[in-house]
């Protein structure tokens, strides 16, 4: 058999992606709506099945180039809850089911871990986000699912499945839980905006660049999750050395796994780096909690015992910028319009007392804002950890008025 030389090989197979995207395109303008709502499980399969068909529609010829290169490989980026850009509990639970219905249904596909390793060889990576339709009342919930060509950027495949059940496990999985900001950051926009590309369109480039990156923070958060430290630190401080690691869910790691080892000046140098970044990028959200109806932090030493270095290290690096800062206080969706109204301003001029308290030169810079329950990100009202951003404090960096 006459051996194809592999300059050939990048052509035909760049021919190939050309046709499969253009083939593609058009078809995604005539794929059906999603269909009617259905119990989580069977949602879950549909949307794998109907992803997988869409791969069954490829060229022919495409087909016979990918196989004869390498097997088909796909990592699975582990699933967002699209709001809040978190992993939860019931994200966790449909990437299981993913990964059991394409080992069972698909094996043209082997489907492997998404780590360091894995992320080198893989032809394709799998993502999708959970979205709740606040509006929608008989289908609370959608799942979207993409399957995309790696080397290529291209969305091959792309599925949605409505979900009937009235409520699922949404809290945030333990990294994302302790975590003291919200890490939903350019990057994380990025994973969502792609699974919910239609096919035969570019995925998300920043998304896709930073997939070596995120695959070892996934290996520290796995390790963190575990208990294994050491193992998530090392991990963490890998990715914060990477060009692309200068993230938000980076440095939180590294923060908490510095302070759960007791390494108190590391991880309050390292809170630092994380306040900065935010301000720097105009993203930091941080999870002050304050009893209910109150403008006192709660009282619960494990979660407010770190409060004032916080607020230590976001005043220092307030007072560096030659901007302002607006504080901007949250509240769930629990109690009156009026009522969360006056209490989120308060709350925002209880962190902008104590930042003044700790560099004064910022009672010059610093304005308070409340936003209530406007700008809900989960929206549930549960007061639990399921909706801690909800109760968020803002800091948002803006021009100084003359």
């Amino acid at each position: 058999m006459m051996k194809i030389p592999s300059s050939l090989r990048s052509a035909l197979r760049a021919m190939a992606l050309g046709a499969a995207a253009v083939l593609l395109a058009a078809c995604a303008a005539q794929r059906p709506q999603p269909g009617n709502a259905m119990p989580f499980e069977h949602a879950v399969d549909q949307a794998v099945d109907d992803l997988m068909v869409q791969t069954k529609k490829l060229p022919g010829f495409l087909a016979k180039v990918e196989s004869s290169m390498k097997q088909s490989r796909i990592v699975i980026d582990p699933l967002l809850e699209s709001a809040s850009g978190q992993q939860t509990e019931v994200t966790r639970v449909a990437e299981q089911r993913i990964v059991q219905r394409m080992q069972a249904q698909f094996k043209q596909f082997t489907v492997t871990p998404f780590n360091s390793t894995e992320i080198a060889t893989a032809q394709y990576v799998l993502n999708g986000t959970l979205v709740r339709d606040k509006e929608a009342g008989g289908s609370p919930y959608r799942l979207n699912l993409a399957l995309t060509e790696i080397k290529s950027g291209v969305v091959i495949a792309q599925s949605v499945a409505r979900i009937s059940d009235a409520s699922l496990d949404t809290r945030p999985t333990a990294f994302f839980r302790d975590s003291p900001v919200n890490g939903k950051d350019r990057g994380v926009e990025g994973y969502i905006r792609t699974a919910e590309t239609q096919p035969g369109q570019a995925a998300d480039a920043l998304y896709l660049e930073r997939l070596p990156t995120a695959t070892v923070m996934q290996e520290a958060t796995a390790a963190y999750e575990a208990g294994r430290l050491q193992e998530a630190l090392a991990r963490y401080d890998a990715a914060s050395r990477r060009p692309d690691g200068q993230q938000l869910r980076v440095y939180s790691g590294l923060y908490l796994t510095q302070s759960q080892l007791g390494r108190t000046a590391d991880a309050e140098k390292t809170f630092g780096t994380l306040a900065r970044l935010g301000l720097e990028t105009n993203n930091l959200s941080v999870k002050f909690l304050f009893k209910p109806g109150s403008t006192d932090f709660l009282a619960d030493p494990k979660i407010s015992a770190a409060y004032p270095m916080w607020l230590r290290q976001i005043a220092r690096q307030a007072a560096q910028i030659d901007s302002c800062v607006v504080v901007t206080g949250h509240t769930s969706r629990t109690g009156s319009e009026a009522v969360n109204e006056r209490l989120s301003l308060q709350c925002a001029v209880t962190v902008k007392t104590r930042l003044v308290g700790e560099a004064p030169p910022l009672a010059k810079k610093l304005r308070e804002a409340g936003a209530g329950f406007r700008e809900n990100i989960v929206g549930t009202g549960a007061d639990d950890a399921s909706d801690a951003l909800d109760r968020r404090v803002e800091f948002k960096v803006t021009a100084c008025e003359a």
